[in-house]
């Protein structure tokens, strides 16, 4: 997927650096800092139309689409439009760290409308001024989308990012055995959190199926990673029961228990 004989690996500490955190402070002010555009917006207004839409990328041989609908951009919630921010940050990664070639990466925005008022209120605002599309309007909309990747782009991989976590959930259940796809927050901070714990019990001479694990939050990641270390857990002999008992979550309001207003939609406590 790179191109022999051209490195497009930056430093990478700075990488770090300018990634995180600096990149959220990037998506609060991308519509005041917007000099060109860098990525491919999808409004509700392109309803029938998006796979012509994609027609309008200038690269081919598209391998890698990182896509968000700006509604839960890190802890900053929803910035709509100036989520865009994310999939070439993201997609910037991908070429520091893989070296695949930038024209392979296609960042792609679902710009649905924001909740956010303030934004809306901004002359300078790029996105559609709207609040949020939902339900069948919104469910149709991304359909839409996979469906003409599939045909524009049949090599592509699909990286869901930043989406809010039962639209996260429920779109990586529709399409996980589908399309080439995932949820970064979901499944791919589960598995470095995986990873790192195992490596920490490696050192610490410890029993994996002994740790009791506490989640600060049940968001999207904390389920994610909640549902991949309940599954080594059962791996490693436990009943699938015995193995979640091992986790508990807690978010703002306490102790998340089973039949609670805010349990992980990916995350059984039955």
């Amino acid at each position: 997927m790179n191109t022999p004989g051209r490195d497009f690996a930056p430093n990478r500490l700075a990488c770090r650096v300018v990634m995180s955190p600096r990149v959220g402070q990037a998506c609060k002010e991308f519509a005041h800092i917007f000099r060109q555009s860098r990525g491919l917006y999808i409004t509700p207004d392109d309803r029938g139309a998006v796979r012509a839409l994609l027609d309008n990328w200038p690269d081919r041989d598209v391998r890698v689409i990182v896509v968000t609908d700006g509604e839960r951009i890190l802890g900053l919630g929803d910035l709509g439009a100036n989520g865009i921010g994310i999939p070439i940050g993201k997609l910037s990664l991908y070429t520091a760290f893989a070296e695949i070639d930038p024209s392979q990466c296609l960042p792609v925005q679902l710009d649905v409308g924001t909740n956010n008022r303030e934004l809306r209120e901004d002359p300078l605002y790029l996105g559609w001024n709207h609040e949020r599309i939902v339900g069948e309007d919104y469910d149709a909309l991304v359909d839409e989308f996979v469906k003409a990747v599939q045909d524009a782009f049949p090599k592509a991989l699909i990286q869901f990012e930043d989406f809010l976590t039962p639209n996260g959930y429920s779109l990586l259940g529709r399409y996980r055995n589908e399309v080439l796809c995932f949820n970064d927050d979901i499944q791919g901070t589960a598995a470095v959190s995986l990873a790192g714990v195992y490596a920490s019990t490696r050192i610490m001479g410890a029993r994996f199926e002994d740790l009791r694990v506490m989640f600060l939050g049940a968001g999207s990641a904390a389920t994610g990673i909640g549902d991949l270390m309940s599954l080594a857990l059962a791996d490693t002999g436990l009943a699938p029961d015995e193995a979640r008992r091992r986790l508990w979550l807690v978010d703002v309001h306490g102790l998340v228990v089973e039949g609670g207003v805010y349990v992980g939609a990916g995350l059984s406590l039955e």
